[in-house]
């Protein structure tokens, strides 16, 4: 099947009330059919791996076209150049999001490219930066522990971002990395105290936010059930 039948696709697949649903929770409906999640999910099944068809779609510049590619790429067949230009297209968080933890975190490159995009002024890019390095958080294939300390010190130079795309994603990063092991949950902790003590409304916001999760009773009694590894 070619791009522009899937495409086709998505448009049969979308509905108005979807659409609408996606603006209430600050989703770009713009070039969008209003797709579910789970149906361009579903639909990726049948396409894994078919990098030309992922870049075609991608290229079409269909919010849910786009979300289906990041299903479908490979992301060993990525450079870091290729990757920053699919970021610097990304207009909408759930795109961002998508690119960052169903392609871009599988790709060699993840580590340098959430340090790059982090230190990134568009919001889009910054957020997908920290939305990487929650998703690098999150996998079960262990990073050694060192591997997250330059995240961390850019968590910290980052809360000030008053950028609710931005501050969002740094507050998602801090949260997961500390989820990770008891050793990380008291370095996560360590730096959402520092940020308490911040003169920025926004860093206070993503410290206490972070300090109620990752001091939870819920959260103490994993890390000492599992050490913490999603």
């Amino acid at each position: 099947m070619t791009a522009t039948e899937i495409i086709k696709q998505l448009e049969a697949l979308g509905s108005a009330e979807n659409l609408a649903g996606m603006a209430r929770y600050g989703i770009s409906t713009a070039r969008s059919f209003g797709v579910k999640a789970a149906d361009i999910k579903a639909l990726s099944r049948r396409y894994k791996g078919d990098q030309a068809l992922a870049l075609t779609l991608w290229a079409s510049g269909y919010r849910d076209a786009r979300i289906l590619a990041t299903y479908i790429a490979d992301p060993q067949a990525f450079t870091p150049k290729q990757m920053d230009a699919w970021v610097a297209n990304v207009d909408s968080w759930d795109v961002c999001d998508a690119a960052a933890n169903q392609l871009f975190r599988r790709s060699p490159h993840a580590l340098n490219r959430a340090l790059a995009w982090s230190r990134a002024e568009p919001q889009f890019t910054r957020r997908a930066g920290f939305a990487l390095m929650a998703g690098l958080a999150l996998q079960s294939s262990p990073l050694p522990d060192d591997a997250y300390e330059p995240f961390l010190e850019r968590i910290q130079a980052a809360a000030t971002d008053r950028r609710n795309m931005v501050n969002k994603a740094v507050n998602w990063a801090l949260r997961q990395i500390g989820k990770r092991n008891p050793a990380l949950n008291a370095r996560a902790i360590a730096v959402a105290e520092d940020l308490a003590a911040m003169n920025s409304p926004t860093a206070r916001w993503i410290a206490a936010d972070a300090l109620k999760e990752l001091r939870s009773e819920k959260v103490q009694e994993r890390l000492q059930d599992n050490g913490g590894h999603p």
